[in-house]
């Protein structure tokens, strides 16, 4: 009996940031082979990076970024790797995986490997329930349902936009927590996958990170980091509260939990405190605006939503620092580009009626 073929394969790119060689890719080989990969190459354009033999990709370094958008490439961050959400322009695919280089298969409590895609899958093809809480978390797992006092009329879930996964081994902490806990290790694996709720941020990393590209793409901007900027290591974590925010003005839900990975190497935390410092200042301000923000009825599709924002971003968090001006009209210009290479239509959704 012929296998099955592996799910989504004509649906979905894998976008990986990297800076060197991806020789990780050989541990990924029996999950990641089937599918088109995206490389965004950061850094030196003329460094050849070198991928194993028989996988389907494409890459780009910053001299394409600039051939393809040309003046818009001043919103694609450079040396960081906040330049992956390139790769989610460019692709045509309904869904996309990114994972980073320093990221490798974990094994769950029985010793098995984790496919962590086809956990991330599994998440964006279930609904989510951000609406109400279910104590058993994911309703839609096997094995689980919704529990007494759950309203049937909020049973039906709403489409799930992004899944985030977590990491075994190094966590993904700040710099001040890393240099109070240099050691300490995640070695806890949760069998959960859970809705985040409604009106709740979160800080999203991009690690290990799954979303339905038709239904928030525009929004998975990563922001202005890295060299020329006064910040770095915020830039999922922007993307997040930005996607968020919209997923729940549109009716859209966000999941966390499994999938695991195994983060193998610790950044240097003093190098990480030189990108963060500002920015753990800033997200005082940071976090009340976004649990404040509201978009209009007239933003029915994620990039009106996103333009909405930029202008409130400019207009309120322009006090606290000339950089938010900046990177608001990078965010404009991001929605340019994403445009001018998708055309509206093809990536827009209408307010969801189940909100």
């Amino acid at each position: 009996m012929a296998a099955a073929p592996p799910p989504l394969k004509d649906e979905l790119d894998i976008v990986i940031p990297t800076i060197r060689n991806l020789d990780f890719l050989e541990m990924w080989r029996p999950f990641f082979q089937p599918y088109h990969l995206i490389i965004v190459q950061d850094g030196d354009p003329t460094k050849t990076i070198k991928v194993p033999d028989g996988f389907d990709y494409e890459l780009y370094n910053r001299n394409d970024i600039n051939k393809i958008l040309g003046p818009k490439a001043s919103c694609i961050s450079f040396k960081d790797s906040a330049c992956r959400c390139f790769g989610y322009m460019v692709s045509k695919k309904k869904y996309i995986f990114t994972i980073d280089d320093d990221c490798f298969v974990a094994k769950d409590p029985s010793g098995k490997q984790i496919n962590a895609l086809e956990q991330h899958i599994k998440n964006l093809l279930s609904p989510s329930t951000p609406l109400f809480f279910n104590t058993l978390y994911d309703p839609f797992r096997d094995g689980s349902d919704f529990v007494r006092g759950y309203p049937f009329s909020l049973r039906e879930g709403v489409p799930t936009a992004v899944s985030h996964g977590l990491w075994l081994n190094i966590p993904d902490y700040d710099a001040p927590t890393q240099l109070v806990k240099p050691r300490e290790r995640n070695t806890k694996y949760v069998d959960a996958v859970i809705s985040i709720p409604k009106g709740t941020l979160f800080p999203m990393c991009g690690m290990n990170l799954a979303f339905d590209r038709d239904l928030i793409g525009p929004a998975m901007y990563f922001g202005l980091m890295g060299d020329g900027q006064p910040i770095g290591r915020y830039d999922d974590m922007w993307a997040g509260w930005c996607t968020k925010v919209i997923c729940d003005h549109l009716g859209l839900g966000v999941k966390t939990g499994l999938p695991y990975i195994w983060h193998s190497k610790a950044s240097n935390p003093f190098v990480n405190l030189r990108k963060e410092y500002k920015g753990i200042f800033w997200q005082e301000e940071i976090i009340p605006f976004f649990q404040a923000v509201t978009l209009s009825k007239d933003a029915t599709t994620v990039q009106k939503c996103y333009l909405e924002l930029s202008k409130q971003v400019e207009d309120k968090l322009g006090k606290v620092d000339p950089y938010f001006v900046k990177l608001a009209d990078a965010m404009e210009t991001w929605i340019q580009a994403w445009d001018a290479l998708n055309p509206p239509n093809s990536n827009s959704i209408s307010k969801s009626k189940s909100k």
